[in-house]
């Protein structure tokens, strides 16, 4: 038996890294999962790879900024599957660290847009269909920049991700009498190619695991656990509250 059985999943973000492992790993643990990006091509192709394998999942383009685009996938959760329990709000953009004053108003807008305005509109159309199937879990993809070590911070990045820890306590409180419930899971450093594209070079990255305790760069299958057990039933009695899984970073 999987450890999600019988239950449908939505992932955002889910054409590679952390969305893609989130994706192949709740199809091979038993659900059927609708996951969406802009990367169409990659998402296709691992649509393919995960039917290929005997399971059940299906890619829809999904700009998770377009409101249009959500209501599209969560339709196509219940309709193509029949319910919706899960929603993992994996999307996220991370641009090079600039000062403050630096930093333009386009390029802080469209952080908070993909970031935090994203996952609002995921849970705002998620919330209904959950409501509906008598319950659900909500699996909110923060950071530990939403939490601390923010002297190394990029200050949209962090913002958005403090929002989007902020949100999922609210959405926990708040529907809490619907069966639903909502976590923030906040990785550390994760080899990733946004990570990587992020840092610059070397040196950079080098210094940034300086500030790991454990002095390595987290991997994604150590996320997909982490998102997969906050998905389950096995996290029953738990919403409202972080997962936090940074090799230590938090702890300096």
């Amino acid at each position: 038996m999987g450890r999600l059985d019988s239950k449908v999943a939505l992932i955002s973000g889910g054409a590679r890294s952390q969305g893609e492992g989130e994706a192949r790993r709740f199809a091979a643990e038993g659900a059927s999962v609708v996951f969406g990006d802009i990367l169409d091509e990659e998402g296709r192709a691992v649509e393919a790879s995960i039917r290929e394998a005997g399971h059940a999942a299906t890619y829809i383009h999904l700009d998770v900024t377009s409101e249009t685009d959500w209501r599209a996938a969560v339709e196509l959760a219940v309709t193509g599957y029949g319910k919706l329990d899960i929603l993992v709000n994996n999307a996220a953009i991370v641009i090079p660290r600039v000062a403050i004053e630096e930093r333009e108003v386009e390029e802080w807008d469209r952080v908070m847009a993909v970031n935090a305005r994203g996952v609002f509109l995921g849970c705002k159309h998620a919330i209904p269909a959950m409501r509906e199937a008598g319950g659900g879990s909500i699996v909110n993809i923060s950071s530990i920049a939403g939490i601390g070590q923010a002297t190394h911070q990029e200050p949209a990045y962090a913002t958005s991700k403090a929002a989007v820890r902020t949100f999922s306590k609210v959405v926990a409180a708040q529907h809490a009498q619907d069966g639903i419930r909502c976590n923030s899971l906040h990785p550390g450093p994760i080899d990733t190619v946004m990570l990587r594209s992020s840092m610059g070079n070397t040196q950079r990255l080098e210094a940034r695991m300086q500030r790991v305790p454990m002095g390595r760069m987290g991997r994604v299958d150590e996320i997909v656990d982490g998102a997969l057990y906050l998905a389950s039933d096995e996290s029953s009695y738990v919403t409202g509250t972080e997962l936090i899984i940074d090799g230590g970073a938090l702890a300096m």
